[in-house]
Formats: structure tokens, sequence, C-alpha cells
């Protein structure tokens, strides 16, 4: 089944980049509509009903605490809704928060699609031969957080077997019960990190002349979608240069004038957001389709 992460790598690396980007420095309301619903549909297709969960145990907390933090330290705005301790809470304040919040979620959520679609070896091939150490330690990283979680719940469950299980004892001995799960983490850690670092070694890493084998290659399907990928996005940061998603909060809200030239940015990073879940829709369809003919 066809499935954006079946891509080549520096297509998959490129989209990401080009839409965190255009996220980070966007304010613009629709902007964020768009690459929240998008990133968040997207986000439930790879990793199901537990995206769900995760996406909004960080969005309701962020939301509420912008919402609430913003208006305190920003007195600035024309409406003001109501007046806590002498501040002056106003409704600019308020959206600016919220928008922030957003913002800062859908990156979040971007990001762990990001580390579903980009595996270990899509790392190491972008950047093994460029910067080999910083590749590595990348890759390693996202390795290490999922595998110290997997490791965790073994020492926990192993602990639990032999009757030391920490729930419904005292605060005291649940910490240090909890300590010494993390002492036996960081031991297994470092200990597996040595046996990697001798295996690593034994196998000639770092060495002048060593030669790498890849398993991708860059086919045309890659190049049109490559350039789909850079066309759509030189037209929505041609468009942000040009201050399409450009927005005032303070002192009051302002929208800049729907113009050609915006409906078509808007319409580009519409197109731009929707490739990965147009390409798994498709791919899913093809599949079904194949399978019924079985």
């Amino acid at each position: 089944m066809d499935t954006f992460e079946g891509y080549h790598p520096v297509v998959n690396f490129t989209y990401f980049l080009m839409v965190l980007l255009i996220t980070m420095f966007s304010m613009h309301p629709l902007f964020l509509a768009m690459t929240f619903l998008v990133s968040f549909l997207y986000s439930f297709m790879l990793e199901g009903g537990k995206a769900v969960k995760r996406n909004l145990c960080f969005l309701i907390p962020i939301v509420l605490l912008a919402v609430l933090l913003n208006p305190l330290f920003t007195q600035r705005g024309q409406t003001i809704l109501f007046y806590l301790n002498d501040a002056a809470v106003t409704m600019e304040a308020v959206a600016f928060g919220v928008a922030a919040a957003i913002m800062f979620t859908s990156m979040i959520i971007w990001f762990s699609c990001f580390s579903c679609v980009m595996n270990t070896d899509k790392f190491i091939y972008l950047f093994g031969r460029i910067i080999p150490s910083v590749g590595l330690v990348l890759s390693m990283c996202f390795r290490f957080i999922p595998l110290l979680k997997r490791r965790f719940r073994e020492i926990a469950q192993g602990q639990k077997y032999l009757g030391r299980n920490f729930t419904g004892q005292k605060l005291f001995r649940r910490v240090r019960q909890l300590g010494k799960e993390i002492s036996i983490l960081i031991a297994w850690s470092l200990e597996a990190g040595i046996e990697t670092s001798d295996s690593m070694e034994a196998r000639g890493y770092g060495l002048k002349g060593r030669s790498s084998y890849s398993i991708f290659r860059f086919d045309r399907r890659d190049a049109f979608m490559l350039t789909s990928i850079a066309a759509l996005s030189g037209i929505v940061i041609y468009g942000c240069f040009q201050k399409v998603n450009s927005i005032l909060y303070y002192p009051r809200i302002v929208f800049r004038e729907v113009t050609a030239l915006s409906a078509v940015v808007y319409i580009a990073y519409g197109i731009l957001l929707l490739l990965p879940i147009y390409i798994e829709l498709q791919g899913e369809i093809k599949w079904k389709h194949l399978y019924s003919k079985m």
C-alpha cells in the first residue's frame, strides 16, 4: 500500500521542514486552523486513537494556560471583557493567547507525525555522510525515547512480580522504590551503550573510506512529489513575505483584506498540508480495490 512514509527521506524531511517553518511563523487564524486540523487528522491516521488522547492532553492544558496567563501579563487591547484585581482582561489578549497555544500545539503534533515517518534509517541516510556524528546522535535520541519507556515498563513489571510494587505504600517507600527502578534503568542503558559502542567500533564506524549501503532510491514519483512540495511551499512563503498571513492583535484585531493572492496562498497551503493524507487515502483505496479482486 502506498503511504507517505514510503517516499524518499528527502521528500519526507522537506515536507515536514516546510510545514513546521510555516506553522512557526504564522499567527493567522485561518493558517492556524488548517495546520491544527490537518496535523490532528494525520496524527490519527498514523497512530490511531492513542494520538487523539495524547493530542487532547497537550491541547487542553496549553490553551487554558495561554488563555489564563497571557491576559494577566498583557493589558493591551481595546475590548475589555472584565477586570481581575484592577487588571483589565482584554479580548485581544485572550485571542492572542489562544492563537499562540494552537500554534504551539500544532507544532508538537507535527513533530509526533515527523517521528512516526522519519525513522532511524532515514536519519542516518540524510545526515550520515554529511555530518555523521550529528546524524548518529539524532537517530539514537529518537530511538532511545521509546526504548527507555519500554525498558522502564519491563523493570517495573519485574519488580512487581518480586513483590516490590510501590502502589498503595507510603510516599517515602514509593519514592525509594521508584529511585531503585530508575537506577536499574540507568545501569541497563549504560551497559547497553557500551555494547553498542564496542559493536560499532568492531564494524569500523568512523573509519576513512568506509562504505555505506542504502535501501532508498530516488525515482520519478519522489521527484514529482518533491517538486510539488517545493512549488506549493514557494507560493506560501512568497505570500508570507507579502504579509498575506499577517494579522494585528493589538490594540485591536485587524485582518488584511482578502485578495486574489491571499486566496491562492490559502489554497496552496491547504493542498500542501493535505498531501500526506491524500497519499494515505489513495493508497488505502487502491489496496481495497486490489484486495476485492483477489
